[in-house]
């Protein structure tokens, strides 16, 4: 089975977090995806693209066009994006009129810079996701992958549930 290229975009959320001192405000810093991918020896071929460092709910519709038209002018037809969970859905759904693209969607509920941290989890489910899936909007979180339409956050809960 041929490998075909896989693109990582990456936009802040809670993946991308940092916190410098208990009392402080956390911030979105550098991506730390292409550490995450290095430290699990990810032998696909994976280009990553720093779009934006931006917590979902600061996320504009401009900011949503401009995550659109990246996947629609990348090369790769297969796409992973990280991205903050609070506002994943409304973004899937702009995505979803992008055809003959496999688009994953994915984050973290704890930064990828803790010790206990679910982002290597969930990058490798929306890895292999965007490798097997048809084309479409997908979201691969905490062990389960979602039509990107038919998902929702359940903060109660702390993960995603299917509607």
């Amino acid at each position: 089975m041929q490998q075909q290229p896989i693109l990582v975009l990456t936009t802040g959320g809670t993946i991308d977090k940092a916190y410098f001192d208990a009392l402080s405000e956390y911030q979105i810093v550098e991506s730390g995806i292409p550490a995450v991918l290095e430290q699990a020896r990810v032998a696909l071929p994976v280009r990553v693209m720093e779009l934006m460092r931006k917590d979902s709910l600061e996320l504009t519709d401009a900011d949503r066009a401009l995550i659109a038209a990246a996947v629609r002018e990348a090369p790769e037809a297969r796409v992973v994006i990280t991205h903050g969970t609070d506002t994943m859905t409304d973004t899937a759904k702009v995505l979803a009129d992008i055809a003959g693209k496999t688009i994953v969607l994915t984050g973290a509920l704890s930064p990828a810079r803790f010790a206990e941290t679910d982002a290597p989890f969930n990058l490798g489910m929306a890895l292999a996701t965007a490798q097997v899936a048809a084309p479409g909007v997908w979201i691969a979180m905490s062990g389960q992958v979602f039509d990107g339409l038919k998902v929702r956050k359940d903060r109660a809960a702390g993960k995603f549930v299917a509607v």
